[in-house]
C-alpha cells in the first residue's frame, strides 16, 4: 500500500473513538487469547496424548526461532517509520516487521491446533485473519508483512506436521 492509503486509514480509525478502541483492543484480547489457547492445548496433550507433547513443542519452536532469526537479518522498517507517522496500535519498535512475528504465530499455532482439534484450529486461523486486518489498519505492518506471516506460519505446520512428523511415525 501507499503512504496515501495508510495516512487515510490510519485519519480514519483515529478520527472515530469507537473504531481506534476497537483496532487496540482486538488487537490486545486476540493476542492474549492465542497465547493462552497454545499452553492449554499443550497441557491437554500432556494429559489425553502425551505422545503428542513433543512434537507439538519442537515444530512450533523449531519455526519460531529460525523465523525470529530471519526477520531479525532482515530488519525491515514498519509503516510507522516509513511514512512517520504515529500507529494507531501504540508501538515503538524499530524495525522487524517483515514477516509479522503475531500472525505468523496465530497461523503456527491455528495449524498446530488443527492437528488435533480441526474445528477450533479454523476457528483460530479466522481470528488469525482478523488480527492481520487489524495490524495493518493499527499501522504497525505492512500488507506483506501479514501475508507473509500467515503463510510462513501455515506452512510450517502443514511441513511439521503432515509431511516431517509421519517420518518419525
Amino acid at each position: 500500500m501507499k503512504e496515501e492509503t495508510y495516512r487515510k486509514m490510519a485519519d480514519a480509525i483515529r478520527a472515530s473513538a469507537a473504531k481506534r478502541s476497537f483496532i487496540i483492543w482486538f488487537n490486545r484480547i486476540v493476542t492474549l487469547a492465542i497465547y493462552l489457547v497454545y499452553p492449554a492445548l499443550l497441557i491437554l496433550l500432556l494429559v489425553y496424548q502425551r505422545d503428542q507433547v513433543l512434537p507439538a513443542i519442537l515444530i512450533p519452536g523449531i519455526s519460531f526461532v529460525l523465523l525470529s532469526v530471519w526477520r531479525d537479518r532482515m530488519n525491515r522498517p514498519r509503516p510507522y517509520e516509513v511514512f512517520q507517522m504515529e500507529p494507531v496500535i501504540n508501538k515503538k519498535t524499530k524495525g522487524h516487521s517483515f514477516p509479522s512475528r503475531h500472525i505468523f504465530c496465530m497461523f503456527l499455532i491455528a495449524a498446530t491446533v488443527f492437528r488435533y482439534c480441526p474445528a477450533a484450529g479454523l476457528v483460530i486461523g479466522l481470528a488469525g485473519l482478523g488480527l492481520a486486518v487489524t495490524r495493518v489498519l493499527g499501522g504497525v505492518h505492512f500488507l506483506r508483512d501479514v501475508t507473509a506471516g500467515a503463510l510462513i506460519g501455515a506452512g510450517c505446520g502443514i511441513i511439521g506436521f503432515w509431511l516431517i512428523l509421519p517420518l518419525f511415525s
